[in-house]
């Protein structure tokens, strides 16, 4: 690892420590240059999956704009970042375990209604109106009857039959 101090690439680990949800390694180093110490981060490189749009085009996965997109729906809810990005977590682990290195945008918003349901019913309100695209308020009357029906999804107990 280069030193971002002097550049020299020798040094050696002082620390390692998992992360908190064991996805990824923080490594404390020393330059055995300039003495000078810092952190590193170590995660498992995933597998590139591309997302094909609506209107044909396909682009690379991008966990940002995903996390983006919850915040937005999350806003002004009494909801953490770290539910949302350990909602992100499992919405990415989950597209990589299908195996398909495509994946069309409406299987991953299926995916973010389906885990914002569990989280906050006016957030998922809000993601469903612009990832539907709905045009009226009765379409939005609509989904909040739907979603009365329906029994609100535990975050902390995973569904046991699909």
């Amino acid at each position: 690892m280069r030193c971002p101090k002097c550049g020299n690439q020798e040094d050696r680990v002082i620390d390692s420590r998992s992360s908190k949800d064991g996805a990824s390694i923080r490594r404390r180093r020393e330059c055995t240059g300039c003495q000078h110490r810092f952190t590193t981060y170590e995660e498992i490189e995933r597998e590139l999956i591309r997302v094909l749009k609506r209107d044909g085009r396909s682009e690379p996965f991008d966990r940002r704009k995903l996390i983006n997109g919850m915040i937005k729906a999350c806003e002004k809810r009494p909801i953490s970042l770290e539910a949302i990005e350990k909602a992100v977590e499992e919405i990415e682990a989950d597209l990589e375990a299908s195996g398909g290195r495509e994946m069309a945008s409406s299987a991953v918003g299926a995916r973010v209604m389906e885990k914002l349901h569990g989280l906050d019913q006016v957030a998922y309100v809000r993601y469903a109106s612009v990832y539907r695209q709905f045009q009226d308020i009765g379409e939005f009357l609509d989904e909040i009857q739907n979603m009365g029906r329906r029994a609100k999804a535990s975050v902390s107990q995973p569904e046991l039959f699909k």
